[in-house]
């Protein structure tokens, strides 16, 4: 039986710079830092309230193909790659600290039918989807 999601994979331009974004910037802890061989490093991070989901920072590479590789490395360098939704308790303060630590921008806090959201880029151009939820129903949307 599946009993939750454990591990997501955000691709990232540097291993190096992104481990330290992900965990000296938004704030996660580093779980794993391991070189498997010439051509792959596993390098995984977590939020500190839930350890039990990993964030795989990945160079789009081997395994993958080449061709597969490129194009994911096309559509981050357009910086439209979606990389996580991120829960906060209070998304207009987490903004204003995030961008004052140069956290890169695309939506200032916006107020939404299911609560406040906003999006910010990681250092790869990857999105991150900053969210306040509150309770909604489905004729919210309407």
């Amino acid at each position: 039986m599946i009993t939750n999601v454990h591990l997501v994979t955000v691709y990232v331009n540097d291993l190096d710079e992104a481990k330290a974004f992900y965990t000296g910037t938004l704030g996660f802890v580093l779980r794993n830092d391991i070189t498997l061989s010439p051509e792959f490093r596993w390098v995984t991070v977590y939020q500190r309230d839930h350890p039990e989901l990993e964030l795989a920072l990945m160079l789009p590479g081997p395994p993958m193909d080449e061709e597969s590789a490129a194009a994911i490395r096309r559509i981050m360098a357009k910086g439209m790659m979606h990389g996580v939704g991120i829960a906060t308790d209070d998304c207009r303060k987490t903004f204003d600290e995030l961008v004052a630590k140069g956290v890169e921008h695309i939506q200032e806090p916006s107020q939404r039918p299911y609560g406040v959201e906003a999006v910010l880029r990681d250092n790869s151009g990857n999105w991150l989807v900053l969210v306040e939820q509150h309770p909604y129903a489905a004729e919210d949307f309407a």
